[in-house]
């Protein structure tokens, strides 16, 4: 498995905490799983319902020698799942930054978090909730529209499979795409996002803009270009996309 180290834990509080907790003891690719998260989280400190043991909760340790495409490794995750969801015969679409929906629900999410020392740049912990089995009642009780690969399949996920060909799919480029960052594999991006062209508003924490933008384009480096009001051009590096 190209020098990585798979650890796994049956319960953990968060696979991402974890990893940044021991982030200096673990090795660089060092994949960090659980059957469950006492308190798995997203983005802006949001809850993940992390209470089937059938889903996929991991984290990647990254500790690349070129550090100037950290935040772009988001977005190749999330271009990894979708072409493995592809492979189960369903349609994901990727919202920008880094969700990965089906039918224009939410079934993966991924939380990138920097680890810093003494304000210098370690590396980053890459972790990723994907929902594979669970409940249609379970689901229910999500507070964004959300889905299981389950119920869009009608059918049982074999969760290691799973697990195993998202830990391989995801080393398999990883060095070149961090050395090169989101030009390497732009394309494979752009084509499974549908939001372009459409208006948005976008998010930051708890405080929504209140005038749409027109989302335009994904520039080089995975940022989002949109058109203001005032047809003038807007770069966005961070926040949630919403339709």
């Amino acid at each position: 498995m190209q020098n990585k180290k798979l650890l796994h834990f049956d319960c953990i509080n968060s696979t991402n905490t974890y990893s940044i907790e021991h982030f200096d003891d673990l090795e660089d690719k060092t994949v960090v799983s659980a059957d469950k998260q006492t308190a798995g989280r997203g983005r802006f400190d949001r809850k993940w319902i992390s209470e089937s043991e059938e889903n996929i909760y991991v984290s990647f340790v990254l500790k690349p020698e070129n550090k100037n495409h950290l935040t772009n490794l988001t977005q190749y995750l999330c271009v990894v799942c979708a072409k493995i969801l592809e492979n189960y015969n369903v349609q994901p679409e990727i919202k920008w930054p880094n969700d990965v929906l089906v039918n224009g629900k939410k079934i993966c999410g991924i939380l990138c978090e920097t680890k810093l020392k003494q304000n210098k740049i370690q590396g980053v912990v890459l972790g990723i909730g994907i929902n594979l089995n669970m409940p249609e009642e379970l689901i229910k009780t999500i507070d964004r529209p959300a889905t299981s690969l389950n119920l869009e399949t009608k059918q049982k996920i074999d969760k290691q499979k799973f697990f195993n060909t998202l830990v391989e799919m995801f080393f398999e480029n990883y060095e070149y795409v961090a050395e090169k960052g989101f030009s390497s594999f732009k394309e494979d991006y752009l084509k499974r996002i549908h939001f372009l062209g459409k208006k948005i508003f976008i998010q930051q924490r708890d405080n929504a803009q209140k005038l749409p933008l027109l989302a335009k384009t994904i520039d080089n480096n995975g940022n989002l270009i949109v058109l203001d009001d005032k047809k003038e051009e807007k770069t966005v590096y961070s926040g949630d996309l919403i339709l």
